[in-house]
């Protein structure tokens, strides 16, 4: 756990020094609070916060609940190269197991009437443009929004206000699990807009802990994909840990993974699924069966969905590499960016209901009927 930094009363004096401190750091636009999903400031943590209703195991026969691999997906021939410090067999398994035993569901939006899908949608964008401004490398994201969901399917009832505090919680316990060099926690409560001080946070982070019983190391959608794209551009004989890949091409990789994500319906998919349909969009099917271990048919289905995402990225144009202060060269496409993730958001609802309403033809192009 994290050390309690200072008092409340001497908050509003240290404001303005830590308002200068980000955003120099930053080096960005003052940080806009997430206003959409903001409580009242003196509302108490623990209010509107249910004690797991069901634990993980429990949770198996929830509604909706992605679908877990047969076992025959599990004694495949592993795709992974020969690893000189390991059984690649032995890796596998290890991996595809982990994603049986951190699962997700989009069934949780059932345990909560007051929230609405779009709002995951706004939460998880705001913490994208924190992950940038603070930034926090795209694992990070990816362990706050797998930490966000399942803690939410562990829940009932949650009020709309209390998002806000869930997410920023999710991302501060990724950043202490994956950064050498993590926001503190005075950062953390300053990105709010003083919606919810820094006691409310660790409140909330040992009620998030406790309800995901310490599991706090999944394959995220990210790690998945880019395990893929290692494999695909690594050269022969060479080791699985040397980084090898091509920046610009997975930046456009991930940044159609972000946007998927960010729409409650990714939840219908496992995240190396999902991370394999990314990889379909880009390169052959032969290629992505051999570095997946996945056939066609398994993913199929995520890719058809998918389609109307890859065009909306596709409408806003590519992706370009970023450059950060004290981040190496070699690193720098691990950050987590933002872009306007919810106007392309807009785009996709827009095909998607277009799809299920055709646009009747033109007069012109009626038959005549006498």
């Amino acid at each position: 756990m994290t050390r309690r930094s200072g008092r409340l009363q001497k908050r509003s004096e240290n404001a303005s020094g830590q308002k200068g401190q980000v955003n120099k750091q930053c080096n960005r636009k003052k940080l806009q609070p997430l206003s959409k999903l903001q409580c009242e400031k003196n509302q108490l943590v623990l209010d509107g916060v249910a004690k797991p209703c069901t634990s993980e195991k429990g949770a198996e026969s929830e509604p909706g609940y992605a679908v877990l691999p047969s076992a025959d997906s599990l004694i495949r021939p592993s795709p992974l190269p020969h690893l000189g410090w390991g059984s690649s067999e032995d890796v596998w398994v290890k991996m595809v197991i982990r994603e049986q035993n951190y699962r997700h569901s989009k069934s949780f939006m059932q345990k909560h009437p007051g929230i609405q899908p779009k709002m995951r949608s706004i939460l998880l964008d705001w913490l994208i443009e924190v992950s940038e401004a603070y930034t926090l490398h795209r694992q990070t994201f990816y362990l706050a929004q797998d930490y966000f969901d399942r803690f939410m399917l562990t829940q009932n009832s949650i009020d709309k206000g209390m998002l806000q505090l869930i997410g920023i919680t999710c991302l501060f316990i990724a950043s202490k699990m994956e950064e050498a060099s993590p926001p503190k926690l005075s950062q953390m409560a300053y990105v709010t807009a003083g919606t919810y001080y820094e006691d409310e946070i660790l409140q909330m982070e040992l009620i998030i802990l406790k309800a995901l019983k310490w599991n706090l190391c999944p394959e995220t959608a990210v790690s998945w994909l880019k395990l893929y794209f290692q494999m695909l551009s690594m050269n022969t004989n060479s080791d699985l840990l040397e980084p090898q890949i091509p920046q610009d091409v997975y930046v456009q990789m991930t940044r159609l993974l972000d946007l998927c994500v960010l729409h409650m319906n990714s939840l219908d998919f496992q995240y190396r699924v999902l991370a394999a349909s990314v990889l379909s969009h880009f390169i052959q099917q032969e290629a992505v069966e051999k570095v997946t271990g996945l056939s066609k048919d398994a993913i199929q289905p995520c890719v058809n969905w998918m389609a109307p995402f890859v065009e909306s990225v596709g409408c806003f144009g590519r992706a370009m590499l970023k450059d950060f202060v004290k981040v190496k060269t070699e690193d720098k496409h691990n950050i987590q960016t933002h872009t306007d993730y919810m106007a392309m958001l807009e785009y996709v609802s827009k095909k998607e209901v277009n799809s299920q309403f055709p646009t009747p033809p033109n007069s012109t192009e009626k038959p005549c009927t006498h």
